[in-house]
Formats: structure tokens, sequence, C-alpha cells
């Protein structure tokens, strides 16, 4: 689940910088509101929280999928950090 999570913020945070290699720094904040099932259908949203001189960290929120996005469906939600990189692991400007 946590790997699904990194992974739908690196495609809104590359959405939101195209051609910038981000890398994932960190992820904290996780707080789990509700056990996740197997089958269950999940909906995740990205909302860009903060962006820095070389990075940008996106809040991420797992819901119970229903017709709505709730917060009484809301499974957990994650703060994931990304830092944009040259080839040889620098770090860059956005």
């Amino acid at each position: 689940m946590l790997k699904w999570t990194d992974e739908y913020a690196w495609i809104a945070a590359t959405m939101d910088h195209p051609g910038c290699n981000l890398v994932t720094i960190g992820m904290d904040q996780v707080r789990f509101q509700k056990p996740v099932r197997e089958g269950m259908i999940i909906r995740f949203v990205a909302n860009r929280a903060k962006t820095g001189n070389s990075s940008v960290q996106y809040t991420i929120q797992v819901y119970r999928e229903s017709e709505a996005v709730m917060p009484e469906n809301l499974i957990f939600s994650a703060l994931i950090t990304f830092v944009r990189l040259d080839d040889k692991g620098n770090k860059l400007a956005l």
C-alpha cells in the first residue's frame, strides 16, 4: 500500500515538474484511520503541500471508493517529499 502511495505521489510530482529527475527522500506523517482489506477498491488523492528550491512535498490521501471523497471514507494519509537530482546525484533547482 505504501509503495502505491509513493508511486501515485511521484506521478503527481512529475506531472507538475515534467522532465525533472525526482526521487523520494521521505515519507512521513503516515496516519492510518481505517484498515485496508483484500479486494477493497481505493482512491488516491494528491495535493501539493509545499515547494522548495529543489524539493516538493505532496499530501496523499487514500479513501475507500465511493461516489464522493468524504472524511469518513479516509483510510490513511501521508506526506511525501521528493528532491530533484542531476545524473550525478546532486540537487538541482525545480
